[in-house]
């Protein structure tokens, strides 16, 4: 009840994340107050490492990934684990390596990630990796180009974005 009128307090909490095996999701996030999240090679490989090491253990597909300076871009599709419990021990895992490299405590991550969940036979051929509306031209421009990738064989790469096969 509340304090001052006596009425039942109408509490509004966060939407539940709509989750189920199979569904697609474009994956973002961010440095806290945008700082960075990777300062170099080892950075990148390290977060690749975790999430190849997650790929396994939870049997979800990983489209395509772009790793940005202070913000990471993930296009996952789910197996029976739910994208919270990836992202969550992925964020948990990578976060420890990083404050123990770097001699840093507390929050890496701003927040909960952004999920968006999307249709899987349009957003696969749309793929948003090709465009970031942060550069403000349409065009995607990686700060790092080596350290982004697909998996689509039969889309070809523009000249700023890396392939990787499997």
């Amino acid at each position: 009840l509340c304090d001052f009128c006596g009425k039942p307090k109408l509490v509004m909490g966060r939407l539940p994340r709509i989750e189920y095996p199979g569904a697609l999701y474009h994956v973002i996030t961010r440095g806290n107050q945008r700082q960075r999240i990777f300062f170099d090679g080892k950075d990148h490989k390290r977060y690749l490492e975790v999430l190849r090491t997650l790929k396994k253990a939870y049997s979800f597909r990983l489209y395509a990934y772009v790793l940005m300076r202070n913000h990471v871009h993930l296009l996952i599709e789910t197996g029976q684990a739910p994208l919270s419990r990836i992202m969550q021990r992925l964020s948990s895992s990578y976060t420890k390596y990083f404050n123990y490299r770097h001699k840093l405590v507390g929050h890496l991550f701003q927040g909960r990630y952004k999920g968006i969940l999307c249709d899987k036979d349009s957003y696969l051929l749309e793929c948003v990796f090709r465009s970031n509306p942060a550069t403000g031209s349409g065009r995607f421009r990686p700060a790092i180009p080596k350290h982004s990738g697909h998996l689509f064989r039969s889309i070809p790469a523009t000249p700023s974005v890396g392939v990787k096969s499997s």
